[in-house]
């Protein structure tokens, strides 16, 4: 399919959905999350059980919620219930995936939605963390979505917001943190990245289309680990654009 066919945003979409396991659960926030689990909801796993942090648990996501807290998000669900419970759960370790983003993120993974540039008077003051502590606390995996740049893929980030590996092997259990849990896919405009067993660091994975691994490298602030065969990730198929133009989101409030 030719690239003008689709946009950056149908492309990310696609590839986060592609990500999730039937018969897995998924802590869903605004936006491409939303439009990527209802995808693979309809596509790749229909077992998948969303999970909103204002209460809602298994939704259909036949219709498409504005936010997380909107009743679309109760709709067909299997629990209707509260942000502390939600919180809980996530605690106790029954949520696979976790979404995320930020302004910054480094090589193992941590998160920066706070500040950036150093306090007390950083450059930009920014949401700050809701509940993306939670998520990357607790689901057992996480994954990120973001655009890809220097600016953005940092050897250093301003604020730890939500932990990733945290300073690498061994420091998210040292801190608390269940032992094997972590970030597992970050899915950008250039890439989908992973993280090596080893050293926790940043591993490119595969590239999107039109993209080479040379231009990854490039955008990234940070020594990335390329093995020796990068995969390539295929564009979005006739059949996904017409379910998510036609039946997600009709209404183009995402796309």
């Amino acid at each position: 399919m030719a690239e003008d066919k689709y946009n950056g945003t149908e492309l990310l979409i696609c590839l986060a959905a592609r990500v999730m396991e039937d018969r897995s659960s998924a802590f869903i926030g605004t936006g491409v999350p939303m439009l990527a689990a209802a995808l693979a909801k309809r596509l790749y796993a229909p077992n998948l059980v969303p999970v909103f942090e204002f209460g809602g648990v298994g939704s259909s996501l036949k219709y498409l919620p504005r936010g997380v807290g909107e009743s679309k998000t109760f709709y067909q669900a299997q629990v209707a219930s509260g942000i502390c419970d939600i919180m809980e759960t996530a605690a106790r370790g029954f949520i696979t995936y976790g979404f995320l983003g930020g302004a910054q993120i480094d090589m193992y993974g941590n998160l920066n939605s706070t500040v950036i540039g150093p306090q007390p008077s950083p450059k930009v003051r920014m949401p700050g963390s809701g509940g993306a502590n939670d998520v990357g606390s607790f689901c057992w995996h996480t994954i990120a979505i973001m655009q890809h740049d220097a600016r953005r893929f940092v050897p250093k980030i301003d604020f730890v917001t939500t932990p990733g590996y945290l300073t690498g092997p061994g420091a998210r259990e040292a801190a608390g943190l269940f032992p094997g849990s972590g970030p597992y896919r970050v899915v950008t405009n250039l890439a989908v990245l992973g993280y090596e067993e080893e050293s926790k660091r940043m591993m490119l994975l595969s590239t999107n289309p039109g993209v080479t691994a040379d231009q990854v490298v490039e955008a990234t602030g940070f020594e990335l680990v390329v093995p020796d065969v990068v995969g390539a990730n295929d564009p979005p198929t006739d059949e996904e654009l017409q379910v998510l133009r036609e039946e997600i989101d009709p209404e183009h409030l995402y796309i």
